[in-house]
């Protein structure tokens, strides 16, 4: 199958470049073109796994910079949480395993929060891919813990990225596999693939003239929050430029994606909340997401990270490369 996506990447001219780099040190994966840093995948000591930082083509930090840098003009400090891109969901109920302290409004485990007693996802074994010319990619192994270190159960990801016109692609397909008890996945807003845009173009900030645009052609938070759609973009001007990131979410999924996307700043795929996170598109459903011992539940998403707004960067025409890239792995 790897060589079947090798195969598409070298027939699709929008991916060119072919110094596109991946450098592992003790707690860090660093991607690069042409020697200059795209992002940083750090997996040492946090809550979980984060992307910081991801840079346009221009160079612009399109996600927050705080808490890896500080005093940084326009930077803001709420929701320590939300550390510039990452992969977990705010309420995760383990058969047998119960939580070792009460957080609010959650039944099971939080991943989501950093607040006392939250679980913590761990990266066990981190690999590069082999060499293709066009992409790098890396494989990471996961446990989910408990806030007292019981592992909950395992996640395989493995990150694809190659250069587009106007951009960059990250392609993430995970693997969850329920090998210590039925999983489900809570009923809550607060989750799950999700990105803290830089502050100073969020759609809060005016004079960054921030936008948050999906699938369907709507604008704003209150026209696209809550509501299922195949991406959800978030784009501004930043030193004069303009720059942005698109979060795709595969149609193939098993469970379709609403979005928890915020003029704050927050932008966030979500497959598992449901009538109790106020989804208006998930009203009155309580099919929660349930892995069943010793099951699997894959999913695959992506980060687009270009120049210009939404419609500059030809976003719907890189989701349909980015679909064809989900059937390759």
């Amino acid at each position: 199958m790897r060589a079947a996506l090798f195969t598409l990447l070298t027939l699709i001219p929008a991916f060119a470049h072919a110094e596109i780099e991946a450098k592992k040190t003790k707690d860090t994966v660093e991607i690069s073109d042409g020697g200059k840093i795209l992002t940083v995948f750090h997996f040492g000591d946090f809550a979980k796994p984060v992307f910081y930082p991801l840079k346009s083509p221009a160079g612009l930090p399109l996600t927050r910079s705080w808490p890896f840098e500080k005093n940084i003009p326009g930077d803001t400090s709420d929701h320590p949480h939300q550390k510039s891109a990452w992969f977990c969901h705010g309420d995760v109920i383990v058969d047998g395993i119960k939580p070792a302290g009460i957080i609010k409004s959650v039944e099971g485990h939080d991943f989501w929060s950093e607040a006392l007693g939250h679980g913590k996802i761990v990266a066990t074994e981190v690999t590069l891919g082999e060499p293709c010319k066009g992409k790098v990619s890396f494989h990471v192994k996961l446990e989910w813990r408990s806030a007292d270190g019981k592992k909950l159960f395992d996640e395989t990801r493995v990150y694809t990225f190659t250069t587009v016109k106007g951009g960059w692609v990250m392609v993430m397909d995970s693997d969850i596999f329920a090998s210590v008890a039925r999983i489900i996945f809570g009923d809550t807003k607060e989750g799950s693939f999700g990105i803290r845009i830089n502050d100073n173009i969020r759609e809060a900030n005016k004079t960054g003239m921030g936008k948050i645009s999906n699938a369907e052609g709507l604008e704003g938070e209150k026209k696209c929050w809550g509501l299922i759609s195949n991406w959800c973009d978030y784009s501004g001007t930043l030193d004069g430029k303009k720059g942005g990131i698109t979060i795709f979410a595969d149609s193939k999924n098993p469970h379709p994606t609403a979005w928890h996307v915020r003029a704050y700043g927050l932008m966030a795929a979500n497959p598992f909340g449901r009538n109790r996170s106020g989804f208006p598109a998930q009203k009155g459903k309580t099919d929660l997401v349930t892995v069943e011992k010793g099951e699997h539940l894959r999913m695959r998403y992506g980060i687009y990270v270009h120049d210009g707004d939404a419609k500059e960067a030809g976003v719907a025409e890189v989701y349909k490369t980015f679909q064809h890239m989900a059937g390759g792995e």
